[in-house]
């Protein structure tokens, strides 16, 4: 075989994944700024001059007029709920992945995490926001119309489907579940994946998988038009990474020594600690999805409470009767599990609806991440699919059934068993969109930087082999 095409593929690769991205970065500043010198005036006339001083005059009435409406109350919370949400993922996800690897890796996931996370808050600008939430078919949006923001300004108010705050917040609002949604892939294949091909895989699964996914469900594609109901994310999120997650798991393989040596993990407190942030900034992930400071955000908020509640209690009951022993991480990952199962449910299902769901979540999975996990003989290092798959797939099916008004729900008339076969269409679709998409580009990514670092690498740590650096010095 030839090998002489292969020789310095990487570095041919790297420099023309640079030189398209430039491009891309160039062709958006041209776009926005020549649609800056198009909305210029013209240079004023001697009529035009002469008329100044009365439609000066008439000037403060008609900015009045035009100022942008929105509620500083409903404003003031979205930031908040923003902050929430980015709290959620720096530093709550990457502590409480950081905990669960071995501490050889812990700032490889570290690393990993706040730059998948950085990489796709650019990419959402760039296209994503437009692919998304422009007017397109039932899988895409336009990805150019409101590329890199065109057309919006700090004053702009109703270029979003929310009419009600301004572009740029509701903007910078959705780029943190785009962020999260691809970070939270990172724990499935942590402690043996190639960094660059973390990158590429990231930005190529958040056009393929995530972008479409959110049109399809928020942007008015075929699931939104069918009447799925996803309050926050159970698809679009959960779902969606969690399959991704399991697929990649197999694609990279297991690490060395699993199954044979106990790969545990190295600091538990820190994974702790990052669930419990998880759960503070998860009320912006569930209530800030309202979009304002209402009634629908306070039924989000209280079931957010709830559920969880109700998750680390059935985690914690399974545990002790399977085990004889409740463990710390069982309830910090209960916590979770409730909180993924309630995330579609939260703005339209009643408190104890909220109690079941959680309840449920919390003892599935707890199946997941064992008894499922050992049939699947998948090597997922943080549970991604076991929680936020299983979880996600148990809340949105729940969804379903207590989002009718006669169980406590928000939904009057809703008929139980048409709902509840749209919401089966709608997970049956995530899992083999999410799938199939990720072993695509999964093989793309294995052709062009290959995926797993070397036996050598692997067992000495990424941390060193690929950062330079060790959390821990001796």
């Amino acid at each position: 075989m030839r090998t002489e095409f292969f020789t310095g593929l990487n570095t041919r690769f790297g420099g023309l994944c640079l030189s398209f991205m430039l491009s891309v970065l160039l062709l958006g500043m041209f776009s926005s700024t020549a649609w800056a010198q198009d909305t210029q005036a013209a240079p004023a006339t001697a009529t035009e001059v002469a008329a100044a001083p009365a439609e000066a005059a008439a000037a403060p009435a008609a900015e009045a007029e035009a100022a942008p409406s929105f509620d500083k109350g409903d404003v003031a919370w979205m930031l908040t709920a923003t902050l929430l949400v980015l709290m959620m993922v720096v530093p709550g996800l990457a502590l409480f992945y950081g905990g669960l690897v071995r501490a050889k890796n812990v700032l490889s996931v570290l690393s990993q995490v706040l730059v998948v996370f950085s990489l796709v808050l650019i990419l959402w600008v760039a296209y994503g926001y437009s692919a998304v939430f422009s007017a397109g078919n039932q899988f895409f949006g336009s990805f150019t119309e409101f590329a890199f923001l065109k057309g919006f300004t700090p004053d702009s108010v109703g270029n979003t489907p929310i009419a009600g705050l301004p572009d740029f917040l509701f903007v910078a609002f959705q780029s943190t579940f785009a962020g999260i949604t691809t970070a939270l892939i990172v724990g499935a294949f942590a402690e043996r994946i190639k960094f660059r091909a973390v990158l590429l895989f990231s930005a190529l699964w958040f056009t393929l998988s995530y972008i479409p996914m959110a049109h399809i469900v928020w942007g008015g594609g075929y699931l939104g038009e069918m009447g799925a109901i996803d309050f926050a994310g159970g698809t679009v999120v959960h779902i969606n990474a969690g399959v991704a997650g399991l697929v990649a798991a197999w694609f990279v393989g297991k690490r060395l020594g699993y199954g044979q040596t106990a790969l545990k993990p190295h600091n538990l407190p820190l994974t702790w600690i990052g669930a419990m942030l998880l759960w503070v900034g998860w009320f912006g992930f569930n209530a800030g999805s309202a979009a304002a400071a209402d009634t629908v955000a306070s039924l989000a908020f209280i079931n957010t409470v709830l559920a969880t509640a109700a998750a680390v209690l059935g985690w914690t009951l399974v545990e002790a009767i399977t085990k004889g022993h409740p463990s710390a991480l069982g309830a910090a990952s209960g916590a979770v599990a409730g909180l993924v199962g309630v995330t579609p449910a939260c703005g339209t299902v009643g408190p104890l609806g909220a109690i079941v769901i959680g309840f449920v979540t919390g003892m599935v999975c707890v199946w997941g991440v064992t008894g499922l996990k050992r049939l699947l003989k998948a090597d997922d290092t943080a549970d991604v699919f076991g929680v936020h798959g299983v979880g996600g797939i148990v809340g949105a099916l729940l969804t379903g059934v207590f989002s009718a008004q006669s169980l406590g729900g928000t939904k009057a008339d809703l008929d139980i068993g048409h709902q509840l076969w749209v919401q089966v269409v709608s997970v049956g679709f995530t899992v083999l969109w999410s799938a199939v998409v990720t072993a695509v580009i999964l093989l793309v990514v294995r052709a062009l930087v290959g995926l797993r670092v070397s036996e050598e690498a692997e067992r000495t740590g990424l941390d060193v082999t690929t950062h330079g650096e060790s959390a821990y010095e001796a």
